[in-house]
This record gives C-alpha cells, structure tokens and sequence, in this order.
C-alpha cells in the first residue's frame, strides 16, 4: 500500500524514504503573499511544480533527507519601462536537505553550501513554493523589447529649460581650433 502525501502537511523524511513525488499545477489565486504582488490576476495564471524527495548518502554513511522542487509559472506584472503589462516567466530549480531541527540548520547554515531546512511532520510544500517564486521576482519587470514606443520627456519645466539653454563647455576650444590658435 502506497502511503498518500500531502502538500500542505507533507511528512519529508516519510516522503524521501518513500522516493515520493507530487506535482500539481495551481491556480496562482491560490498563493496569497504572491497574489498580492501581481497585476491584473485572473484565474487562468497557473502554478506548475513538481517535488520529489529521497535519502542520499553522505560522508560516514549517513542518510540525509533531501527534497528536490521544480516550479514554473507566468507572473503578470508591470514594465517598469513602458509601464504596460508584462508576462514574466518565473522558472525554479532548487534542492533543500533537511536537518533536525531549526538550531541544527542554523548552526551548519554559514559551513554548508546546501540549503537547509528544518524537518517536519507536517511541512507546508506550497509554502516554500511561493517563497521560492517570490524570490525569484525580478526588481525590475520589463519587456526584451516594449509594445510602444516611450516617449523620454521630463515633467519638469525647469529642467527642460536649463538643458536647453546649456551651451557645450567645450564650444570655446572648437573655435579656437578652426581659428588654429591652438598648438
């Protein structure tokens, strides 16, 4: 008999010692903390992943707990160029191994290069999903290349004004040269 897993209360060592897998293709309405970082939602945008636990092998001969995600998702947000919508395609490949408790992943944290979380019986698989996604969030959307062209104008008169008028610091050189004055 095949034990079922859970994504919202996952048992990782059980799922790892099992070689579990689970995958699930979500509506992004279902993540809150990202929702509320995207513009114009609607209930078509998905949320693939994919996770598969196993037990590797260290140095010694002991088994560590290790979980493996894949998540894929088109996240609406807004070009910071053009200021019109953009689709961002989010794309993550990571891999936790699971120690103890929290004091055992804070104390191996600065001497391991792995990510380290603490285990549980009841962990929350879509949890780290939408952390991971946020993470993954670019600080500044935009397009390869815009729908429309942007205008670059300033809403200041006075700078408009004061560039204008500025005249080119090295005009003076210029005409000493076609007067050839200079050496």
């Amino acid at each position: 008999m095949t034990k079922e897993f859970s994504p919202d209360r996952l048992d990782v060592k059980a799922f790892a010692q099992a070689g579990g897998q689970l995958s699930g293709h979500d509506s992004l309405l279902k993540y809150e903390r990202l929702s509320q970082e995207a513009k114009s939602l609607h209930p078509d945008l998905r949320v693939d992943w994919t996770a598969t636990g196993e037990i590797r092998t260290a140095l010694g001969g002991i088994g560590q707990v290790w979980l493996n995600v894949q998540v894929q998702a088109t996240f609406p947000m807004e070009c910071q160029r053009c200021l019109t919508p953009v689709d961002v395609p989010l794309a993550v490949e990571r891999s936790f191994r699971f120690v103890a408790d929290e004091a055992t992943a804070e104390a191996l944290d600065d001497e391991s290069e792995e990510d380290l979380l603490a285990l549980s019986r009841e962990f929350d698989l879509r949890e780290l999903i939408e952390d991971e996604l946020l993470m993954a969030l670019p600080v500044v959307p935009k397009h390869d290349e815009c729908p429309t062209s942007v205008p670059l104008a300033s809403s200041d008169a006075d700078f408009e004004e004061a560039n204008a008028e500025k005249p080119n610091p090295f005009a003076a050189l210029a005409a000493l040269r076609k007067d050839g004055k200079t050496d």
